[in-house]
């Protein structure tokens, strides 16, 4: 079929195109603000209670708190179980609220070859509890958040003896430990928690929407299982917390340090911070996205800069459009292309490029001519008058 006629078939429409409106100004309006969440999109800071817990910051410093926000695999989001009772009130029945029970929140990390993860569970397991921090291999193999473990240099405990009726026992520590002089830093009372909170950030539409975990405790943690059977298997770590409260949060992110809203999110050292390359041609298209399109709007860019690097960056592009073009038959890609954008208009999908362009590049699809009037020419940067619209009857969605 000629490009004309499928140019009218997609603009008057037919019984097999239409635009999905509902959905269209449901999900699409207003930015996507109404566009529901990706699960993929988030980021979670732990954090670490090492101001107050000084031997805490000699196990964990700041690069190893950013990277256990890497590791997460999966954070189930905060619940909550509401108590209501059900009363009487001559026969008619009234509910009462009691009180809100916070539920645990579950996480799963991976099992890291650097250890780095295991270590924050053994340095919180050696935090609250004895037992971990007692000698058996050697000194230099159990290491906990008070420091260096042992009994004063005194050899390893005899863990395979039997002292049930000994007169004398090695060790008499075991399971919690209370708040003690040397747990904090100078000036702190009590035992400091080892989490001041954790930090879960969804991310969508260049916003974060935050929920804080205040004073969370661990309450369970399970390692995996080593299974001969499953050789693409991965191993993990799986924690589940409880909390005293929620806080809630949202915003937007900074552009040039995300990081100032999203703690540890962005770090340089893990985190890709070069423009994504669809601003060169990727393809051999002309509306495509990588196309032809997108290039011209990251030449703009460049040279609206103004730097050297811009310059450079743009005859890159400007060198990469010719090669991906070199020898193709661009006559034959503009009118494949034409036809699928005339559809995509109709249902809403015109991508960005081709819009910004065709709003802002006047003339570049369709080129300006003086306007002639009975008198004189006009200017052809004067603004042309209104264009006329098209009226007719309203039309309605009739059932078929």
């Amino acid at each position: 079929m000629a490009f004309g006629q499928d140019f009218l078939k997609g603009f008057f429409g037919s019984d097999y195109l239409k635009d999905y409106t509902h959905a269209s100004k449901t999900f699409r309006a207003n930015g996507y603000e109404l566009a529901p969440r990706y699960k993929f999109l988030f980021h979670v800071y732990f954090n670490l209670n090492t101001t107050e817990i000084p031997k805490l910051k000699e196990v964990f410093n700041k690069t190893d708190q950013q990277n256990l926000s890497l590791l997460v695999k999966t954070v189930q989001l905060p619940n909550y179980q509401i108590e209501v009772d059900t009363m009487n009130q001559y026969n008619r029945k009234r509910l009462i609220q009691k009180k809100i029970e916070y539920n645990p929140c579950q996480l799963a990390f991976h099992d890291d070859g650097s250890d780095l993860v295991r270590n924050m569970w053994y340095n919180y397991f050696a935090y609250y509890y004895k037992d971990p921090t007692q000698q058996y291999w050697g000194t230099p193999v159990t290491q906990g958040s008070l420091g260096q473990s042992g009994n004063g240099g005194d050899p390893k405990l005899s863990y395979n003896g039997r002292d049930i009726y000994a007169d004398q026992r090695t060790v008499n520590d075991w399971g919690f430990i209370g708040e003690s002089y040397s747990d904090g830093a100078a000036g702190v009372t009590g035992k400091p928690p080892f989490f001041k909170d954790i930090t879960i950030y969804g991310f969508d539409q260049h916003k974060f929407c935050a929920y804080v975990l205040i004073n969370p405790m661990i309450t369970e943690w399970r390692h995996d299982t080593y299974d001969y059977s499953q050789g693409g298997g991965l191993m993990e770590h799986q924690m589940s917390v409880r909390y005293e409260t929620v806080k809630y949060y949202q915003g937007r992110l900074d552009t040039a340090r995300p990081t100032a809203n999203a703690k540890g999110f962005a770090d340089p050292a893990h985190y890709d911070t070069v423009r994504s390359p669809l601003s060169r041609p990727s393809t051999a298209s002309i509306l495509g996205q990588g196309g032809a399109i997108d290039t011209i709007g990251g030449i703009v860019n460049d040279l609206q800069s103004g730097s050297v690097l811009g310059i450079i960056g743009a005859v890159q592009k400007a060198g990469s459009v010719y090669q991906t073009f070199k020898g193709k038959n661009i006559q034959s890609i503009v009118r494949n292309e034409a036809n699928a954008v005339v559809k995509d208009v109709i249902r809403g999908q015109l991508p960005g490029a081709v819009r910004q362009v065709a709003n802002t590049a006047d003339g570049f699809f369709f080129p300006k001519v003086p306007i002639q009037n009975n008198s004189t020419t006009t200017n052809p940067a004067t603004p042309r008058s209104a264009t006329p619209t098209l009226t007719g009857p309203a039309t309605q969605d009739v059932p078929r």
